[in-house]
């Protein structure tokens, strides 16, 4: 059973949860520096894997 962390989020939903600029999620992700997967033209945050990557210091795991 899927949980609320295992919830899909957008740029736009990945940057309010860590409050930070589109901008800066956007640049994170092209360098691989942020748990993302691109899917067309659109990034994909799966939650889970933020509050992780954020209880791990921010560095990639």
């Amino acid at each position: 059973m899927a949980t609320k962390n295992d919830e899909i989020l957008t740029l736009e939903e990945a940057s309010r949860l860590l409050k930070l600029s589109k901008s800066t999620i956007y640049n994170l992700a092209q360098r691989k520096r942020i748990p993302a997967h691109k899917l067309g033209r659109s990034w994909r945050f799966v939650k889970a894997y933020l509050i992780k990557w954020l209880e791990n210091g921010s560095k990639p795991s």
